[in-house]
């Protein structure tokens, strides 16, 4: 018998008897503990912690097993969340010429190495409906012309809403969607949207930075994906990763290994995301691997 599985996530002040209280409250209700792990941040003063956990007393409903904790959680001044450890959830792709991320991501959801469902790819070109329409996944070509007007773009991102809504997504991908997030668009999207972009030591922004980093001969090229806030490509950092190059690598070549860099990190974020894994602590993140 499959009894029902749940993680617990939670943020809360530190105190003592945390990891007490939530055990003992969970024996109680007759669950059983996979595995936990939890952090006490010093500097912040605030405790996190993630439970994986079976529901083995047909006697507490699911109903009752919220209520219950919900009362305990307000006790503690807890934020905290419940989910069903076995449902899917359910990922929108934004793209837009750029299709690497994209084809790694829904690579990885065919071969059920990304436990999600993908009811919707979105995007302001047209290249990539073939690709969708292989996975039979539902595309959605909403344009937006270059300099177009507020009102334009406030319709636009309307319109990815709608579908946000319609199709009850829990997490927006921008998997290389070369448009600005309206601030009311990052807004309502807060905590459930993950972006991808390059990060160098140093820095280069605008066209080509692949070209950029190797006129100035970096040894290191990267990638950060990160939480969509209304400040671009500042928003809490959940995953970050590096390769090594040199002198006798082109543009060219420094392009495809930074591309393939951007893709593992962001598959390794949403994989996280989707497992419950990341909790928020103020501009950072709290990643339980």
């Amino acid at each position: 018998m499959m009894h029902p599985e749940y993680i617990l996530t939670l943020s809360c002040p530190d105190q003592r008897g945390i990891v007490h209280r939530v055990s003992g409250f969970l024996a109680e209700h007759g669950c059983n503990i996979i595995d936990s792990a939890q952090f006490g941040d010093a500097q912040s003063q605030l405790f996190f912690m993630r439970v994986h956990f079976a529901a083995e007393d047909a006697s507490v409903s699911d109903a009752g097993l919220r209520s219950d904790f919900a009362a305990l959680a307000a006790s503690m001044q807890m934020n905290a969340r419940i989910d069903d450890a076995r449902r899917k959830p359910r990922v929108m792709i934004m793209v837009s010429k750029i299709g690497h991320c994209l084809n790694d991501l829904l690579f990885r959801y065919r071969s059920g190495l990304l436990p999600v469902e993908i009811p919707a790819i979105v995007s302001n070109h047209t290249e990539f409906y073939q690709l969708a329409a292989s996975y039979n996944i539902p595309f959605h070509h909403l344009p937006l012309a270059a300099g177009a007007s507020p009102d334009a773009k406030r319709a636009q991102e309307q319109r990815v809403m709608e579908i946000v809504e319609s199709n009850d997504i829990d997490l927006v991908v921008l998997a290389r969607y070369m448009q600005i997030l309206s601030p009311q668009m990052c807004e309502a999207l807060k905590g459930r949207a993950i972006n991808i972009h390059h990060s160098f030591l140093p820095s280069f922004k605008g066209a080509k930075p692949y070209y950029q980093a190797h006129e100035r001969g970096v040894k290191l090229i990267g990638a950060t994906a990160h939480f969509v806030t209304s400040d671009l490509d500042e928003g809490p950092i959940i995953e970050q990763d590096v390769e090594r190059v040199d002198h006798a690598m082109d543009p060219e070549t420094l392009t495809a290994i930074g591309r393939d860099v951007e893709c593992v990190v962001l598959a390794r974020a949403v994989k996280w995301f989707v497992e419950h894994r990341i909790l928020l602590n103020g501009h950072k993140t709290v990643v339980f691997k």
